[in-house]
């Protein structure tokens, strides 16, 4: 079966969040460069993302109102560990690149499961 968290909480995927903060008010938001230097970012290492053995998908997640801009890593849950020890390369790359975008703010992770139900 499934890896479960507890009882009755199986997953077969496991995901990585990078995120931050484009804008934090309504009026910097009115400047979209930071959110269009994050969208470069992205495409920069998009390729390096893909390649993670056992990647499933990668999610960009943007929020006009809140001002996040998220990329979603998923990988098979088998999977995660080999990523996990290699320190979810090109993740450094990506964040080191993302704080250096002028404007953008709170650069986080998360890791998560999920799963379609």
């Amino acid at each position: 079966g499934m890896p479960a968290i507890c009882e009755g909480v199986e997953f077969d995927t496991v995901a990585r969040e990078w995120r931050c903060k484009w804008a934090a008010s309504v009026e910097e938001a009115q400047d979209k460069a930071p959110l269009q230097g994050a969208q470069k970012v992205l495409e920069k290492h998009l390729a390096a993302v893909r390649a993670v053995a056992g990647v499933k998908d990668v999610q960009r997640i943007v929020c006009g109102g809140c001002y996040d801009f998220k990329v979603i890593t998923s990988v098979d849950a088998d999977a995660f560990g080999a990523w996990e020890a290699a320190g979810f390369a090109p993740e450094g790359d990506f964040l080191a690149d993302l704080k250096a975008v002028p404007g953008v703010a709170s650069v986080e992770t998360q890791t998560f499961t999920i799963r379609s139900v």
